[in-house]
């Protein structure tokens, strides 16, 4: 293996961490779980699921996803209805409360990072940093 593929793997990993982490803290996470958040970034991004399909998804037990599940419904973020397939299975999705939480925490930090773009960067920077996303996108799909 090439040194400057192990480096571009160690830095990559770094840098994604910690741009991780600044996200998270540009918003109150009005004290939810990170396995809460997983939640519900993965039901505004693929859809309704039923518990098991969350469990599965976020690698927990279906028991531990239910009790995930209460307290997001505790607090209106999701909503649950008959599987039109399986009247014996309830489906998950995003209640209006659970989409307007998930786009605000997206727009604060989308709009943390445009400042953080526009004040610390010139032009020719921000082009190569999009040329750079371009690069990363495709290895994320490798």
């Amino acid at each position: 293996m090439s040194a400057s593929a192990v480096r571009a793997a160690h830095e990559t990993r770094v840098v994604v961490g910690r741009l991780r982490r600044r996200f998270k803290e540009t918003y109150d996470n009005e004290e939810l779980t990170p396995t809460q958040t997983a939640v519900l970034s993965r039901l505004s991004k693929e859809g309704p699921a039923s518990t098991s399909d969350l469990a599965a998804a976020e690698r927990v037990r279906p028991q531990s996803m239910a009790a995930t599940l209460g307290v997001l419904d505790e607090r209106g973020l999701i909503q649950r209805r008959p599987d039109p397939d399986d009247g014996r299975r309830q489906l998950i999705s995003l209640s209006e409360s659970g989409t307007a939480y998930v786009d605000d925490k997206r727009r604060a930090g989308e709009e943390w990072l445009a400042q953080a773009l526009e004040s610390g960067y010139t032009e020719e920077e921000r082009q190569d940093i999009i040329k750079a996303l371009a690069l990363l996108d495709r290895l994320s799909r490798a």
